[in-house]
């Protein structure tokens, strides 16, 4: 599967899926590795999960949403929403998996959220990864902190791309998930889906809390959050998005995410 393939799912919010059964734990851990391309098919658990990467970057589709996730920002998935995951580079993936009765606090949580992975949380994961004793005091304590973080971490907006339900929006979605570089006014997709323009400027304000323009930034910002992760290098990734210059482009996501491509690619790095 080449980037384009992993970047561009069409449509992302129709797909079948399995609901996983609860594992006898009320938590439980672990990290993998996934090579660059590798999908984690359409799928739900019963518990709640939390999934976050500490190298390269996982995007975690949903029947709302599409949120791309840099390292140490991970997505909070309460419990029975379908989700698929792709791998955007070579990805070390943590996961914590926390069934409904282990914290009412923590699962009123109801709907998906990004989070900034601090140090404690992620080695918290880490200590629990496979090594879950319900009898040790330590695993409990462990346990608990876990929960409190969860409880208590701050949510985040970057990498969040919402996906509209009715099919006129759908339409236009889809297509721009193929070409994100489409520069088409809101004027002339009126007069393809057959919706007038103010008709489509309410809708994706209802649907996705963006108006169309916004939402094509913000697509774009995540699609560039992916080819930085494959070092595609800027100037290429300024054209295949749609820009007329690279300044243009960096202007956008300096303002967006407060750095700049270089340096958002150096802390992806690590360096």
């Amino acid at each position: 599967m080449n980037s384009a393939e992993i970047a561009n799912v069409n449509p992302v919010w129709r797909r079948r899926y399995t609901v996983e059964p609860l594992a006898a734990a009320a938590v439980t851990a672990s990290a993998w590795e996934y090579e660059n391309g590798f999908r984690e098919v359409w799928h739900a658990h019963e518990e709640a999960q939390l999934v976050y990467v500490s190298r390269g970057v996982l995007r975690v589709l949903t029947p709302t949403g599409m949120w791309t996730l840099p390292p140490f920002h991970g997505i909070w998935l309460p419990p029975t929403v379908p989700h698929e995951l792709h791998a955007i580079g070579e990805v070390i993936v943590r996961s914590a998996w926390i069934a409904p009765q282990a914290s009412p606090t923590v699962m009123r949580q109801s709907q998906c959220r990004v989070l900034r992975i601090g140090q404690l949380l992620d080695a918290l994961v880490n200590a629990l990864s496979g090594n879950i004793d319900e009898g040790d005091p330590r695993s409990a304590h462990a346990v608990s902190l876990l929960l409190l973080e969860l409880a208590q971490a701050p949510s985040l907006t970057s990498g969040t791309l919402p996906l509209p339900q009715d099919r006129r929006l759908a339409t236009i979605c889809e297509h721009l998930l193929s070409y994100p570089q489409n520069n088409d006014t809101i004027e002339n997709w009126s007069a393809r889906v057959g919706a007038s323009v103010r008709t489509l400027a309410r809708l994706f304000r209802e649907e996705t809390g963006l108006s169309f323009g916004q939402w094509r930034q913000q697509l774009r910002l995540v699609e560039a959050m992916a080819k930085l992760a494959l070092d595609v290098p800027v100037s290429t990734i300024a054209i295949e998005l749609g820009y007329q210059s690279t300044s243009a482009f960096i202007s956008m996501f300096r303002k967006t995410l407060g750095e700049t491509p270089q340096r958002y690619l150096k802390n992806l790095n690590g360096s």
